[in-house]
């Protein structure tokens, strides 16, 4: 993708993929970050605003107050529908049934993307939309999603730009400077963010996979960065395989 025309390609693909399986318009999660919010604008921008509709999913003590303002003032600004609906009882009904105590933040955190994604789809059946997802292309390489949870839609409008080029294109859509500003997170338990949890920064992160696209050779990538950082990058990468690729199958 040419990261200059990038903004109307993807206004141009999301309308045309919308239009091509004849859906009504689009469903999204939006949940106060950088990524869902640039991909609301895009859809609005794409679709008209009365095609979009975002659900805000919040779970309590856990997702920032703040986090569901800035979701509302997205929406706000665009002047597109939404809907909150907290998840907790959906959560809390998994965890009567399921040995939850036993389970690190991890997996419950991935039983939240999941939950999340499933009301998504409910939704997007009921209106007959399309599911976008707001994933970008640091997160996908690197494999930092919920299998069939946050890693689930229908098209992937920004999978095609690293974070440093969303921010960018956030900027030009005029987000909101808080939202673009603030640490990013999946908000799947109190105080997470991405790049503890990834160990790594987005900054350096997008640095080393943009060399490797590049071409770079490994040795000057381990010189500029570190050695460790480009092992975890790898290690990422290769982890992460089986959730772009389709499940496999016996040959034959």
């Amino acid at each position: 993708m040419a990261k200059e025309d990038a903004e109307n390609l993807i206004v141009e693909f999301i309308r045309d993929r919308v239009e091509a399986t004849g859906a009504e318009g689009a469903v999204l999660g939006l949940s106060g970050g950088l990524d869902s919010a640039t991909v609301a604008f895009l859809a609005a921008r794409a679709l008209g605003p009365d095609r979009v509709f975002a659900l805000l999913l919040p779970e309590a003590g856990v997702t920032p107050e703040e986090d569901v303002e800035d979701a509302r003032k997205v929406a706000s600004i665009l002047g597109i529908e939404t809907e909150k609906i907290d998840i907790s009882g959906v959560l809390g009904g998994y965890f009567e049934a399921l040995p939850a105590s036993e389970a690190p933040p991890v997996v419950k955190g991935n039983l939240k993307a999941r939950v999340r994604m499933t009301i998504l789809y409910w939704h997007a059946n009921l209106l007959h939309r399309l599911v976008l997802g707001t994933g970008n292309r640091t997160e996908i390489m690197l494999g930092y999603s919920t299998k069939f949870g946050d890693g689930a839609a229908d098209i992937l409008p920004i999978a095609g730009l690293y974070k440093d080029e969303v921010r960018a294109l956030a900027k030009k859509l005029g987000v909101p400077n808080r939202i673009i500003e603030k640490a990013p997170t999946a908000g799947l338990w109190p105080g997470q963010t991405d790049e503890e949890e990834l160990g790594i920064s987005y900054a350096d992160a997008d640095a080393i996979l943009r060399g490797l696209e590049e071409g770079r050779e490994s040795e000057d990538l381990a010189e500029e960065f570190g050695a460790d950082k480009l092992r975890l990058i790898f290690r990422r990468i290769e982890g992460g395989r089986h959730k772009r690729e389709l499940p496999p199958t016996p040959e034959g």
